[in-house]
Order: C-alpha cells, then structure tokens, then sequence
C-alpha cells in the first residue's frame, strides 16, 4: 500500500531537461539499438539498417545492349560515312539483339536499329562508323560487386529496396523496432464503443500515441487501462518495464490525489524531471527504471501529444540509430494579438491561409483538453518562454503540419459561426481535391475586421441595421469604408430559442429568459446572434441584466447549444439546425440573412469561384437544407456591390 505522497513540479526548460534525460539515458545504455534482426529486402521499407549493405553481385552482371539494334565489333564499321556508306553481313561480328540481350563474342558495341539499312535479309548499310562500347551496359555500370549500396542507420526508401535488389541482396540487418508500450490510466477511462455515462472518458490518447509511435519507426503496446490504484498501477509499470523498451504512463502526472505516476516511477527507479516550462503539457515526468525509459504524460489529449512529441520522439528515434528530420517552417502573420504567460514556452495550434502575399495564421483554441484543435491545426506556434507572447500583425515561423501548397490552396473565412460553412468545405474538397476551406469563428464584426486587415478571403455575416431592418451593408460602409467589396448570399436562416426536448419549462419566447430560475447562455460581443438578441431585447424593453445568464459566453451555435442539451443551461440564442443537431426544441424568433462578404481583389480568383461553384450544386443546397432551418433562396446571389 502507499503510505506517502511527495508532491513537487520542476520548472525546467524543456530543452534542458530533454538533453539531462538523453545523457542519463545514454549512460544508462538506454538509447542502444536492440539486437539487430534479419529481414527480407522487400519487406525493408522504413526500417533502418543495422549495418552496411555491400553488393553481393554485379548489375548488370554481364555486358548488355543498352538498344534493339545490331551487335557489332566496332573496328568494322571505321570509315562508314554519309558519303561513303559501308556494307555489312550478318554474321560472328554483325548480330541483331534487342535491349538487355548479352554482346556476343567478338562484338564490343551496338547499333540502333534505327540507324540501320537492310539492304537483304543478311545484308545491312550503315553510314556512320560505331564507337568502341557505345550502347553498351558495362557489367556492374549500376552496381559492382563488394560495393556499398547503402551505410548503417540508413532509413529504406522505395528507390533503395531496388538497388539492394539489384545488387543480389535478398535479406538485410536492421535495427528492431523500439516497443512501447502505451499505460492507460484512471477510473474514469472507458474502451471506445462503451455506452458512456456522466463521468466517463473515452480512452483514445493511447491510439494516438500509437499511431504516432508508428509513424516514428517504433511498435506500440497498447495496455488494458488501469485503475487509479497505486498497487495496481505499480504491478501494471513493472510488467511493462519487463516487456517494453519504453514505457509511457498517461495520466497521473501532475499533483492530484490520485496522481500516483511520479511517487512510483521514484520508488522503482529514477524521477529526473517532474514538470518542464511547456504549455501544455508542464506536469510531463522523466523517469527511467532498470535502464529504461519510463515517461508520464498528462491525460488532457493536447498536452498529451505535445509531450510525446518533444520527449518520446526523440528517444525513438535514437534508438533506431537515427535522429528526428527537421520540421519544415513558413513565415506568417499573426492575425490577431497573442499574449503568452513569461517563463514557460507556449506551443500553439493555428490555421493558415495564404491571402494576397502573405500566409496568415490564425490561432486555434489553446485548451489542453481539446483533441480538434489538433485535428483542425495546419501548423504549430512556438512562442519563446521569455516572450510574453505576440502583437496583431507580427511576423512569426510557424512549423507545418500540412504541406505548404495546401495552405497555398486554402480559402480563409473569418467571421460569423454557421453549419453551412462545414457542409461548404466538405464538398469543396470533394469537388476540387486541392482546395480546403479554413474557417475561424469571430463573430460578424470580427470577420468585417478581419477583411479590413487583409486577413482573409471573405467573411460569414449576419449583421442586423435596427434601423433599417436590412443585413449587413449599412455595417459594411461603415467599417470597410469605399472598399470594394461584394455581399454574397450563403443562407436564411430561423433563429430562435434551443431549450431541452419537450421544453420543460415552458419557454415560448425572449420575455421568458427574465423569469426567476431560467438559466442563458449568450454569443460573444461582436457576434451578430449577440446584436440580434440586443436588439430585440430593446424593442421588448428588456434589460439584459434581468437575464441570468447574459455575460456568459460561447463562440459557435454548436457550443451554446452543447451547453443546453448537456442541461449546463436552459436556453441559447442560436440557430434551428444547431438545436436539430442535438435534439433540442427549438422557439423561433426571426428569419436573418447569413452573407459572406468578400473583397474586390478575391472575387474572380480560385478562392471565391470555387466557392461559389460549389453552392450553385444541388449536392450543396440539399444537404444544407436537410439540417433544418434554412432557406437557400438566393444562395449564391449578389445582394449588394461596392466599387466593382
């Protein structure tokens, strides 16, 4: 039983504290590539050799014609011209052969068949003497016999596996792939396809891990989950101490009550770093048991994947006898400000798109928890530990996490939040492979921003004139001024109400959301749900304070209706398709026209065509229409130009 928890966080430097652990791994032996194991040729790729690879025969072993043509000694063909044409015949030192075929006996180079006359069957005329070993494949001209085909801690490549091949190679030495074996922890882990209940979470940083490892060169063993139990913990380390050549613990690293990792790691063997100045991923543990390294990482996903990357990688690779390829960069401009907390180094997830001459980067959610931010990220940030972060308009090195001419070929929308977008970039990227869509949720009046600053391609916006009654063009004189720009249609949508199935508590409109026990949750400032809620609120004379509820804020529909089906709250602002989504009720309030508004010097490139192509489709509309609450009557419509 455990009788004791010592609770302490390092604050190193994680750059510091990963050359500590190599060091001590590397004294340890730790880092040595296993026995070497012999494997077939053909089935060498991505695996790295143990030892030289040396030509066990020559290729080509025999001296062969390079062409279809006649084989000939070449001392009979001197004196051949255009104005003195020689006959030959067939015969010991004149032999037709084709391409690969041997040199006979007698004969040391080939005529193209082409250059060739036959004047009979046996009788030919050539008008141009042949040089000694002219299309002529020497023997070993590719590879000679006892030559080194490729060196030790060589990664195989296609193109390699044909070259040891050819030089009569049919097995080679590599260095075995490093096992790790992969500890889910905690009580409240459950295997995916479990019917969930309210604290349960799906295990599935293990099948990342895993399928990182892969990717790495190494073989993942993935564990059953443990128990947050520390006997049970111990026995479950021990194992995998015996069987792997890493172990990774996830969860149970920081300083919880039932974050056991450290106190054990310490008992049965070394804790070198508990804590390292990231963000995410601070509570990281570098520990190393009977020689080998035993690395825990927290349970939030992001966290998680960071801290393989910047500590288990590096290990995988040296134990493959090689070292991890560098990340490709880009320069881009932060679009928005970036404050960074002193003392650690932030890593942080952003999109990106090329608009106009530059690639722009827009932050993703910093949360460590957040598994899509990851799935959604074109690249990583790295702000420095003494920076304390970025200003609007900075040029920045991102690392790529997709190749650059992807991002080249991404359509930017920054703005208002809405469904139809994903459906929008889904078929755009079936309908043309090489273009994506890259959408930030801001709000209306952070998209009109956004363009304002050369930010984006276009942006979603619903923006009601109180006055008017009209969307979006008063908002666009004011704050893009004489700018060319053009309104584009996208969707009318029903915007109302979401309360729970079966509306309990009786909701039928905005007056309700003052009575006693009512629990809102709200859009973010700038958002034009926000504007629209605001403004009816004072056409009903209702003070927002009287909401409670009314400052707490989310940024998509998705979120707030989240927060209503979860029972979090019991009404959002938002629209029909986000309640059907999540099997909400839905309280209609207003119909509102959603635009992309997009800059003159966009509208006829690639960017904004393909776009609009895609929504002229019926594949587009109907699937649209089929989440429920819209109406694409003028979708793909011109509703309003300025300067062009």
């Amino acid at each position: 039983m455990r009788t004791r928890r010592d609770v302490y966080l390092n604050d190193k430097p994680w750059e510091e504290a990963l050359a500590e652990y190599l060091q001590h791994l590397a004294a340890k032996g730790a880092l040595q590539p296993g026995t070497p194991e012999v494997i077939p040729t053909e089935q060498a790729l991505g695996r790295v050799t143990a030892e030289p690879v040396f030509a066990q025969i020559s290729s080509p072993h025999y001296n062969a014609s390079a062409m279809d043509g006649i084989a000939v000694d070449s001392a009979i063909t001197f004196g051949a011209s255009d104005a003195t044409p020689k006959r030959l015949q067939l015969g010991d030192k004149a032999q037709v052969v084709d391409t690969g075929d041997p040199i006979p006996p007698g004969c040391d180079a080939v005529i193209m068949i082409e250059d060739v006359h036959f004047v009979t069957d046996d009788v030919f005329e050539i008008t141009s003497a042949a040089a000694p070993w002219q299309h002529v494949r020497a023997i070993g001209e590719d590879v000679v016999a006892t030559e080194m085909i490729l060196p030790a801690n060589h990664t195989v490549r296609p193109v390699d596996i044909g070259g040891i091949l050819a030089g009569g190679v049919g097995e080679i030495k590599v260095h075995p792939r490093p096992r790790v074996a992969l500890l889910p922890t905690g009580t409240e882990l459950v295997q995916p396809g479990t019917e969930l209940k309210p604290g349960d979470i799906v295990e599935y940083n293990t099948r990342v891990f895993g399928a990182m490892i892969e990717t790495w060169g190494g073989e993942p063993m993935r564990r059953p989950i443990t128990i947050d139990d520390w006997d049970q913990l111990k026995n479950t380390i021990m194992t995998a101490v015996e069987e792997a050549d890493v172990v990774v613990i996830n969860a149970g690293s920081s300083a919880g009550r039932e974050d056991f990792t450290a106190d054990l790691i310490r008992e049965l063997g070394t804790v070198l770093t508990h804590g390292a100045a990231i963000k995410p991923g601070k509570p990281v543990i570098l520990g190393e048991i009977k020689g080998k390294p035993v690395i825990g990482v927290p349970g939030y996903p992001v966290s998680a994947a960071l801290c393989m990357e910047l500590f288990v990688r590096p290990i995988i690779y040296r134990k493959l006898g090689s070292t991890p390829p560098p990340p490709q960069t880009t320069s881009a401009i932060i679009s928005r400000k970036m404050p960074s907390p002193m003392g650690v180094e932030e890593f942080i997830r952003v999109k990106l798109g090329q608009v106009g001459e530059k690639i722009v980067a827009t932050p993703i959610s910093r949360g460590a928890g957040v598994i899509m931010s990851m799935v959604r990220a074109d690249g990583m940030l790295r702000v420095p530990r003494l920076s304390e972060g970025f200003r609007a308009g900075d040029t920045v090195t991102v690392e790529l996490m997709r190749p650059l001419e992807e991002v080249r070929q991404t359509t930017v929308i920054i703005g208002s939040h809405d469904m139809a977008l994903d459906v929008l970039a889904n078929h755009l990227r079936r309908k043309f492979p090489a273009a994506s869509l890259s959408s930030a949720n801001v709000g209306s009046l952070g998209g009109l921003s956004a363009i304002k600053r050369g930010e984006c391609h276009c942006a979603g916006t619903h923006l009601l004139d109180e006055e008017t009654g009209d969307y979006n063009v008063s908002y666009v004189k004011r704050l893009l001024g004489d700018r060319p720009v053009v309104l584009v249609n996208l969707v009318y949508r029903q915007q109302g109400l979401m309360v729970a199935k079966g509306n309990p508590l009786g909701i039928k409109g905005l007056e309700d959301l003052t009575r006693e026990g009512i629990r809102f949750i709200n859009r973010q400032r700038g958002a034009g749900t926000r504007i629209l809620l605001d403004y009816r609120l004072q056409q009903l004379g209702i003070d927002p304070d009287s909401i409670y509820g009314y400052n707490r804020e989310e940024y998509t529909h998705m979120a707030v209706a989240a927060a209503v089906a979860s029972g979090a709250a019991d009404a959002a602002l938002g629209i029909k398709a986000a309640a059907n989504a999540l099997g909400l009720d839905f309280v209609p309030v207003v119909e509102e026209r959603y635009d992309l508004c997009i800059p003159g010097e966009f509208w006829d490139t690639p960017y904004i065509t393909r776009l609009l192509e895609v929504m002229a489709t019926s594949e587009f509309r109907q699937q649209v229409a089929a989440l429920g609450g819209y109406d694409l009557r003028d979708c793909g419509g011109v509703m309003y130009r300025q300067g062009i």
